[in-house]
């Protein structure tokens, strides 16, 4: 694909595609959105529209088969993403799917094994790894401006959702459409992220409980975590919570730094030397991942969030969440 416009095929439009990451696949360089598809036909033409794509349909195998498609982008809940990236494999086109990257490990292999034969690669939507917000506390550490890394701690609670509090639907807490709750949805993003900075998550083990019986799915998870690079790590996830807090301290041999997740507030660097940085996120908050998507199927440079990064994080939260 060097040297050309990469055209994507779109799969679900759901609330991530309007605004997170639609937008970055025809505003990239290089990059267009060729034709998305959704289950029902008024919220696929409606989506199409709205965003002024060319051609829509309800078929996912037309869409991964049109020959006008040369790449596939997921934006489903997990359920289902096994099923759609075997069929970008079968098709041999490069794919992205949403994070969590599936339901299980073993689905995670499923889809690994699967782009492995196809020789095509397979990304997942961990786009916190392209942000330049977080290549500041990559930086720091790499510089060794807290010295040698001890030990990571994130601490993130909110108040509960009104929508789970008066029982309506919500795939997000839903089990077998998310593999688990919130924490599998939002916990991954930063576990993820840590991966990239500390290696992969050797040992993962946890508690969860369900406090409130809003859900069927876990609303409280404590963790601890061991990376490949030796360094340890905790966490606590609660969304029953009075209010917000998204706090991650990163413990050092010669100071600290703190940040956060989800939050924009300052990073802070406390060691060899001070800094308080802050770096405004891009709108879309995809841009730089469909970017670096670009970039590795035109041969420059590879992505940040691949298939196997993907499936480590879907290990350790199966293991914190299996206790």
């Amino acid at each position: 694909m060097r040297n050309k416009t990469v055209r994507w095929g779109m799969i679900g439009c759901g609330n991530v595609t309007e605004r997170k990451s639609g937008p970055a696949f025809w505003q990239v360089e290089g990059s267009s959105l060729e034709m998305v598809m959704a289950r029902r036909d008024e919220q696929a033409s409606d989506y199409a529209s709205r965003h002024g794509i060319a051609r829509y349909t309800t078929d996912a195998s037309a869409l991964v088969a049109d020959e006008h498609v040369d790449a596939i982008y997921v934006a489903t809940p997990p359920d289902s993403h096994l099923e759609y990236a075997l069929m970008a494999a079968s098709a041999g086109k490069p794919c992205v799917v949403e994070k969590p990257m599936a339901l299980t490990t073993d689905e995670c292999d499923q889809m690994l094994a699967a782009f492995e034969k196809a020789n095509v690669p397979l990304f997942v939507a961990y786009y916190r790894r392209s942000l330049p917000r977080f290549d500041v506390v990559r930086n720091w550490l790499e510089q060794g401006m807290i010295g040698d890394v001890r030990h990571i701690h994130w601490t993130y609670h909110r108040a509960p959702n009104s929508d789970d509090k008066e029982g309506k639907d919500n795939w997000r807490v839903n089990p077998a459409q998310a593999g688990g709750g919130y924490f599998v949805d939002l916990a991954s993003h930063g576990l993820n992220l840590f991966q990239q900075w500390f290696g992969n998550i050797v040992v993962a083990k946890g508690i969860k409980t369900n406090q409130q019986g809003y859900y069927e799915a876990e609303d409280a998870v404590a963790a601890s975590l061991a990376f490949e690079s030796g360094v340890l790590g905790s966490g606590y996830w609660n969304f029953g919570a009075a209010n917000r807090e998204d706090r991650v301290e990163i413990i050092g041999s010669e100071g600290r730094i703190v940040c956060s997740v989800f939050g924009e507030d300052d990073f802070e660097l406390d060691g060899k030397e001070k800094a308080s940085v802050n770096i405004e996120n891009p709108d879309p908050v995809q841009y730089f991942h469909v970017e670096n998507l670009i970039a590795h199927l035109n041969g420059d440079k590879e992505h940040p969030s691949l298939g196997i990064e993907g499936r480590n994080t879907t290990w350790a939260m199966e293991q914190i969440l299996n206790g």
